[in-house]
């Protein structure tokens, strides 16, 4: 669809238009337009098996084949050989694997293209800028979870095809009333999203991997409206953790969300902040010192404008080995 035009005739050239059809970090808009697609019939949710493994590095090199400049950058990320036990060192016809940063927006961006050169092959018509952009609210994509008009599925499950990826057909819908997207399912409008229950429950306090998995499952219920299941496992929970205060979703406490609010023990002197005692997660940080290469790329790496958390952040590398949860004192809200 891109090949052979100059870079300034792309239709994507104006800015901001790419913002409605590529997500990042807001999973929302995907959900909202599966659930229209569960009641009006007339959007389909696809999904791919394996979708990172299956993008090759030729079709990312053909992407960026006009910015030269960009894909030398992109290029100088990725890995381009594997140590595979039992097969020994091996070189990578992919793209990336889960892991690098850029494998979700690069494989977003090229699903995208893709999805476009399926619709322009069932018009029989190249795109024009306007005509992209009647597809704004129809075609959405985000890592590899793909909203398009249910009229064009057989194209683009056939262009797709064709360029490596493969199409999960047991969990892409396009008949009937069922969608699913971005971890949200609907019927007929209907959210009928399930919980899962991902671990076992904890005997005690200092299963801390445990403990954090059944706090959020009884949290995901109680916005579910299960109430006797909330009920049953506020129980549970009371049996390993002493205190279970009732605090926001967006406190570091574990504790009870509740559409009613938070619980105030004390007012923090300083913050002025309502607090409560209950238990919160603590990472232990590995000793891995960093060198000044290193602490001067993580710099660079940093994303957004706060500062760190930690103010020794530079001066190590890795993520936590160990979670504990501790009793303290913390924000309820």
């Amino acid at each position: 669809m891109f090949s052979g035009r100059n870079t300034t005739e792309s239709p994507f050239h104006k800015k901001g238009l790419l913002s409605w059809f590529l997500g990042f970090d807001d999973q929302t808009p995907n959900q909202r337009m599966a659930r229209q697609g569960s009641l009006f019939g007339d959007l389909a949710t696809l999904d791919l098996s394996d979708a990172s493994d299956r993008v090759s590095n030729r079709l990312v090199l053909e992407l960026f084949r006009n910015h030269p400049h960009l894909r030398s950058a992109v290029e100088a990320c990725r890995s381009t050989k594997a140590d595979v036990p039992g097969h020994g060192v091996m070189p990578l016809a992919k793209f990336a694997s889960m892991g690098s940063a850029l494998t979700f927006p690069i494989e977003a961006m090229v699903f995208l293209t893709l999805v476009f050169i399926g619709i322009e092959r069932e018009l029989n018509s190249q795109l024009s800028y306007n005509d992209i952009k009647s597809f704004v609210g129809r075609v959405r994509i985000y890592g590899d979870d793909i909203i398009i008009p249910v009229e064009y599925v057989q194209s683009v499950v056939s262009v797709l095809s064709s360029f490596g990826a493969k199409v999960n057909e047991r969990k892409s819908f396009w008949d009937g009333k069922f969608r699913e997207s971005c971890g949200k399912e609907y019927f007929n409008g209907e959210d009928v999203s399930i919980v899962r229950v991902r671990d076992l429950f904890p005997a005690r306090r200092q299963q801390a991997s445990r403990v954090i998995s059944l706090v959020s499952l009884r949290n995901q219920l109680y916005w579910a409206g299960y109430w006797q299941t909330v009920k049953w496992l506020d129980g549970r929970i009371r049996r390993v953790l002493r205190y279970f205060p009732t605090v926001l979703p967006t406190s570091r406490v574990l504790g009870r969300q509740s559409i009613l609010g938070y619980e105030t023990e004390k007012i923090d002197d300083k913050l002025h902040t309502p607090l409560v005692r209950g238990y919160v997660v603590s990472a232990r940080i590995p000793r891995d010192p960093l060198g000044d290469a290193g602490a001067l790329l993580k710099f660079f790496l940093k994303r957004g404008g706060q500062p760190s958390v930690d103010e020794r952040h530079l001066e190590r590398a890795g993520r936590p080995s160990v979670v504990d949860i501790k009793l303290r004192y913390a924000s309820a809200v």
